[in-house]
């Protein structure tokens, strides 16, 4: 999948070229985060002291420049990652089409990995790639900010830890991340055994679809009753995993604001840096908890990749 598109001569531009361009996008993106948390600060001040109007109308301009620079910027990295995505699968295509046709014998849902999981693939690079890219980047640029706002913190255990805000957000993320593993464990194992027998189904219903006259009712029943058993057992799962996942978000959320309310009505910071503090704690936590975010997504990338390793080891095995 790696060597398909960057060690090709024919994708270079593409693949190293676009990687260069994305990363730039993305940077300039955080960038302009970090500017719009900054103003958060300085617009909630003003509220507070509710005394200069002309300051109010100048906050706002500003905001409107970030903003507006923020929504262009997501529509060009939207449209040009997919277009990247597109081209990794187009080059995992040309690549694995020569092979399968020169194998002689039969591999097992080849027609799938070919045609739907290199589009999941792509889907997946798109959605799941890029968010965890700019989840490092966003680390890169948020944390020293958060640790110098740990300096506002007057609670007193807390006090003697410097940078005591980033710890918090680290150590909460790695405990929703061993609870989300604990929880979803069995995910990407039943996400795979599902795609394994939905190829089996798809496969039989063209069988029959060709065949016209012979169409093996009982085997498709007894498939589909297979299929069924598996997709219950996901909902269950998947049911378990959505509740810890709400229930660790909603927690997250409050966190900063119990962190930070004493030294608010103690006098020792506005209210701005109250406000300031719950954003950027929400981007370091958000960007340490990617993983628990988007854990549903990575277990059906997961299973996904086992796929195509596998069938890229037979397309081999058989070249060979």
């Amino acid at each position: 999948m790696l060597k398909s598109f960057f060690w090709v001569k024919e994708w270079a531009l593409w693949a190293w070229g676009g990687a260069l361009l994305l990363t730039a996008m993305i940077w300039t993106q955080v960038e302009l985060t970090v500017k719009l948390n900054e103003w958060y600060g300085r617009f909630y001040n003003i509220l507070q002291k509710a005394e200069d109007i002309d300051a109010f109308w100048r906050s706002m301009q500003e905001f409107a420049y970030i903003a507006l620079s923020l929504i262009a910027l997501a529509v060009a990295i939207y449209y040009f990652t997919q277009h990247y995505a597109f081209r990794w699968r187009e080059a995992i295509t040309y690549y694995y089409l020569p092979l399968w046709e020169a194998q002689e014998g039969n591999i097992e849902g080849s027609s799938q990995r070919i045609q739907e999981d290199t589009y999941s693939f792509s889907r997946s690079l798109e959605s799941l790639g890029l968010g965890m890219f700019r989840a490092i980047l966003t680390l890169i640029a948020f944390i020293p900010i958060l640790w110098e706002l740990s300096k506002k913190i007057t609670i007193p255990w807390l006090q003697v830890y410097e940078g005591s805000l980033v710890w918090i957000a680290l150590l909460t993320s790695l405990g929703g991340m061993l609870a989300s593993y604990l929880v979803g464990i069995k995910l990407p194992g039943l996400e795979y055994e599902n795609q394994k027998v939905e190829a089996a189904y798809r496969k039989k219903l063209v069988y029959g679809e060709d065949e016209g006259v012979h169409r093996d009712l009982p085997t498709l029943f007894e498939l589909f009753t297979g299929l069924k058993r598996n997709y219950f057992r996901m909902f269950n799962h998947y049911s378990y995993f959505t509740l810890w996942s709400a229930m660790y978000g909603q927690v997250m959320i409050i966190v900063p604001y119990l962190l930070m309310g004493p030294s608010l009505f103690a006098g020792v910071v506005a209210l701005g840096v109250v406000t300031q503090t719950g954003n950027a704690f929400g981007k370091v936590n958000d960007s340490f908890s990617y993983l628990i975010d988007h854990w549903t997504e990575i277990t059906k990338f997961i299973s996904v990749i086992k796929r195509l390793k596998e069938f890229e080891g037979h397309l081999l095995v058989e070249e060979a």
